[in-house]
């Protein structure tokens, strides 16, 4: 059967992209991008002394140059020519040498500034609350910390600095020439309003293709991380051509962007080359008259001086053009970096947050909880949790249960601080959860999710991943008292095995063994384990239950599971159901009251389904 056609559509912009920095304007952010430049002040006044050093020199070379011409050459003076053109080689020489400090501090300063800027976004992208990560693409903070700041790096080392030699060396260059010959300097003055109109036109309309371009690189971006994290999915149910041809989409949306800014860059730039021909042309009819006219006012040599300078005034000129394009791009990328770093986090600690007890001499004291009349949503006006009351007491194990979407997940949410209720109090051991140090509390907390995340390293460095001073002796002890040593042992280079991305040279269940092990690790007064054995097959699910049961003992445990096998060992069972508790007790107890809980304990019974 054919499929139908994909039917593309324009893809329009994110309403979030266009949120620009609230400082929006060329001097503030240059300020701002300056700011980051601050511990590197000696690197930074070394490079403005070799910036207006090679501004001067620049107009001084060609000036020495015409110079010699209109003197020793014109005066057929061979010893005022040899002397001349050697202190033009010279000066020429050293010019040269002064580039090379003047591109080298310009480079150490622009990495300078580029590192401490992506470290500092880097560090306010992990402080940021779930809520953010919810509604935000994977993609699009990527884009900040890779293409933008690259953008950024890019002003920094070249344009900035390049455009302060040019503009340096233009005004060099005209004081030169207005003291050579005031009349014709008028004329190249009369340049000025010229190019100022040529760069008001264009403007808005390359800021505008430039910012449209970077928010499609943007998408492109996300979409392509997306694609790659999910290719077993996209495989899986053969999307590889529809996907494709959607990326295609955003690629021609992309190159759609890239040809109007081409385009408008090629009418700006070649109107600024046409402004500064049609001035030479000018300069040339006048200073022709200036020297056939009768009681002459210049010299054939004052005239070839005047339009060394003014060919040094007109080149860079052109090169601003170049240089304003790419200023934009810096500038549309510092906006959106800027954007991200002046988003605040939803919540932060309080002021005067205290940090959560530690344990007692044991070490395994379990926490207190209470949840009274909580309620929260992830969206507005959609609650996910309404009136939820309970109190886990320290040292006893709570199961939650109930279907998919009733709340569990969002409770474990809460209580590890991963966000604050909207209503209601979260207490642990009498404190607000709301002022609780947030290090404090997930310093005593232990969390095993149903989908375990590994990071790039080797076994052991995943298991010491919150204590990576730990010796493997420790780990080695962790991994036999929960009963999978020799498991880790068999693996192809044991605890040195490398686990790929995200764990790949891994089975679902070794990946778990994992995170059970580094959850542990931390010595927990808290545990979470949400659907933390549903990789696991039944002999291994058997074996590690054994051992939790003696390691839980005296930690407060909440535990996310299907399995009977899990839960009926619960002191505490919640039953929820559209984001409330209808049901709490013991296992014994919610299946003799034949409600909710022992209908979904008979499905399991007679392999109907799982309770949960």
């Amino acid at each position: 059967m054919k499929r139908a056609p994909l039917q593309l559509t324009r893809v329009e912009r994110d309403p979030e992209a266009h949120r620009t920095c609230p400082e929006l304007g060329l001097l503030p952010l240059l300020r701002r991008v300056f700011s980051y430049a601050a511990p590197h002040k000696r690197t930074l006044r070394w490079l403005i002394f070799h910036v207006l050093l090679r501004a001067a020199l620049l107009p001084l070379g060609t000036w020495a140059m015409g110079a010699v011409i209109n003197g020793p050459i014109q005066q057929q003076d061979a010893r005022g020519i040899l002397m001349g053109a050697l202190g033009f080689a010279a000066l020429a020489a050293f010019t040269n040498w002064m580039f090379h400090y003047r591109y080298r501090y310009a480079l150490e300063l622009g990495e300078a500034v580029i590192h401490d800027l992506r470290a500092a976004v880097f560090e306010h992208v992990l402080r940021m609350p779930m809520r953010y990560f919810d509604t935000t693409k994977v993609g699009r903070v990527i884009g900040r910390v890779t293409s933008d700041i690259d953008s950024i790096r890019t002003g920094v080392q070249d344009v900035v600095f390049i455009t302060a030699v040019q503009l340096g060396q233009m005004l060099v260059a005209s004081a030169l020439m207005l003291s050579h010959d005031w009349v014709l300097f008028l004329v190249v003055l009369a340049l000025t309003p010229v190019v100022w109109g040529i760069n008001r036109l264009f403007a808005k309309r390359l800021a505008e293709a430039q910012r449209d371009a970077t928010e499609s690189f943007s998408r492109i971006t996300a979409t392509l991380t997306e694609s790659v994290s999910g290719i077993r999915v996209t495989q899986g149910f053969v999307r590889e051509s529809l996907n494709a041809e959607a990326f295609r989409a955003l690629a021609e949306d992309q190159g759609r962007f890239n040809m109007i800014s081409a385009r408008t860059s090629a009418k700006f730039l070649p109107l600024l080359e046409a402004s500064t021909h049609l001035f030479t042309a000018l300069l040339l009819l006048i200073g022709g008259w200036r020297v056939l006219a009768p009681g002459a006012h210049a010299t054939v040599g004052d005239i070839v001086q005047f339009f060394f300078l003014a060919v040094l005034l007109f080149e860079p000129i052109r090169s601003l053009g170049n240089q304003y394009t790419a200023a934009l791009s810096a500038m549309v990328g510092a906006e959106r970096v800027f954007q991200l770093l002046d988003t605040p986090p939803e919540w932060a600690d309080a002021p005067d947050a205290l940090p959560l007890p530690e344990a007692g001499a044991g070490g395994r004291e379990g926490v207190r909880v209470e949840f009274e009349k909580v309620g929260f949503a992830y969206e507005p006006g959609r609650p996910v949790l309404q009136d939820i009351s309970f109190t886990a007491t320290p040292g006893r194990t709570v199961a939650l249960v109930g279907a998919t979407g009733s709340g569990k997940t969002s409770i474990t949410n809460l209580l590890a601080k991963m966000y604050l209720p909207d209503a209601g109090s979260v207490r642990l051991d009498g404190m607000d959860l709301s002022q609780i140090q947030s290090v404090s509390l997930h310093n005593q907390l232990g969390i095993v999710q149903q989908q375990s995340f590994l990071f790039g390293g080797t076994v052991l460095d995943n298991i010491r991943f919150a204590r990576p001073q730990t010796p493997e002796a420790e780990v080695r002890e962790i991994t036999r008292q929960l009963g999978f040593l020799e498991d880790m042992e068999a693996l192809p280079q044991g605890f040195q095995t490398e686990v790929g991305e995200g764990g790949a040279n891994l089975s679902g269940g070794q990946r778990q063994l994992v995170s059970f092990a580094r959850a542990l690790l931390v010595r927990p007064r808290l545990l979470i384990l949400d659907e933390a054995t549903s990789a696991m097959d039944a002999l291994t699910e058997a074996r590690i239950q054994f051992a939790l049961a003696a390691l839980l003992e005296g930690r407060t445990s909440f535990v996310v599971a299907h399995r009977l096998s899990t839960i009926r060992r619960a002191d505490l069972i919640l039953v929820l159901q559209d984001g409330r508790i209808v049901e709490r007790g013991t296992h014994a107890e919610l299946v003799e009251e034949s409600g909710v809980y022992a209908r979904l304990h008979d499905r399991f019974v007679h392999g109907k389904g799982a309770p949960g």
